[in-house]
């Protein structure tokens, strides 16, 4: 087994502090790399503090993870000592049922074990994020990272990119297409860079007139108040598609409205409570409500390469791991642009 250093939380009210572990040895299909950057993602927070109630302590968060390969397995060919290397939010599957050969492990049926508070079936005990200074990942599930991009902004594209990403690829939003993307913060801004890298014509729609300037920095072409009933009211049957990136209790039905004919609402977002939908307002115009997670390895894998070619990353700012509860208080605050990322030489 191979010592480990962390930060984990013992339940959900106390902050996180140091916490020891072991990863297991290396296999022969597995890919050892020390953790140099990992992002903070909202999820992370959520549980933290048990939000969802499935939360296993001691609990090491993080799931967007690049760092440096230090060793790999007899049997691996696509990683070699001294690449750079990248973990998302999944780190094994069942690899067999049909959502896994189609490359959709995000849906695996069986055996889906995430980067962290997982069953960790080599172990018996739960899986450990990225909190850590090293990990070892079986290498169908660690990924390729482009030497072109700063490390440290690229970690977040391992769930705020790929959240992104993917449904906007799956439902080819593009050229023509007119897109409002609500909410700018970490899924948001995302969100804004890659529908209008895709040629779509994109509106962000906030409750804070304070981030129209970043906003436009960021590719989107207008702004919107949500909070002007003059200006909600200007946006009905406006959108092909509206991106809803809002884990905060919010009226579903005002976006609605704003959809054109066979409109779609994509929601990423995830609200504590269930959201009343009037009927009507998906009957009109022929409107639809979908919702995505990540992306599987080979979608994710693709997100990374693009991003390489156009120059894409996510705006940061790096914290030493001594500030994560600092930082948990300021993102329930919505006070960062746009996501923290933990520098792992400060572990």
């Amino acid at each position: 087994m191979i010592a480990t250093k962390g930060y984990a939380a013992d339940n959900a009210t106390d902050p996180l502090h140091p916490f020891n572990f072991e990863r297991r040895d290396v296999g022969p299909h597995d890919v050892y790399f020390e953790i140099l950057y990992c992002g903070v993602c909202h999820s992370d927070l959520h549980y933290v503090q048990n939000d969802w109630g499935n939360a296993n302590y001691p609990l090491v968060p993080g799931h967007e993870i690049v760092g440096k390969v230090l060793q790999v397995g007899t049997h691996v060919t696509k990683f070699k000592i001294g690449d750079l290397a990248a973990v998302g939010c999944l780190v094994d599957s069942c690899q067999e049922c049909d959502n896994c050969e189609k490359g959709l492990e995000q849906f695996c049926r069986n055996e889906l074990i995430a980067t962290y508070n997982s069953y960790n079936k080599h172990t018996g005990g739960f899986t450990y994020g990225g909190y850590s200074n090293q990990i070892v990942v079986d290498e169908k599930f660690v990924l390729h990272v482009s030497e072109k991009l700063p490390l440290q902004a690229v970690a977040p594209l391992l769930c705020a990119g790929i959240t992104t990403y993917s449904p906007l690829r799956h439902w080819k939003v593009g050229k023509g297409h007119r897109i409002a993307i609500v909410g700018l913060g970490g899924l948001g801004h995302m969100a804004v860079k890659f529908a209008a890298s895709f040629g779509a014509e994109v509106t962000m729609i906030s409750t804070s007139p304070e981030k129209e300037k970043d906003a436009k920095k960021l590719g989107a072409h207008h702004f919107a108040l949500s909070k002007d009933p003059e200006q909600v009211k200007a946006l009905q049957n406006n959108f092909d598609f509206i991106f809803d990136t809002v884990s905060a209790p919010h009226d579903y039905n005002q976006y609605l409205n704003m959809l054109d004919t066979d409109g779609i609402m994509i929601c990423v977002g995830v609200p504590p409570a269930p959201t009343e939908i009037l009927g009507f307002n998906l009957l009109r115009n022929r409107r639809s409500i979908v919702g995505s997670i990540i992306g599987g390895i080979a979608e994710t894998q693709e997100m990374l390469d693009y991003c390489a070619e156009h120059n894409i990353v996510s705006e940061v700012e790096v914290i030493p791991m001594n500030y994560i509860n600092d930082a948990y208080r300021r993102m329930l605050k919505s006070d960062v642009k746009y996501r923290f990322v933990i520098d792992m030489a400060t572990l």
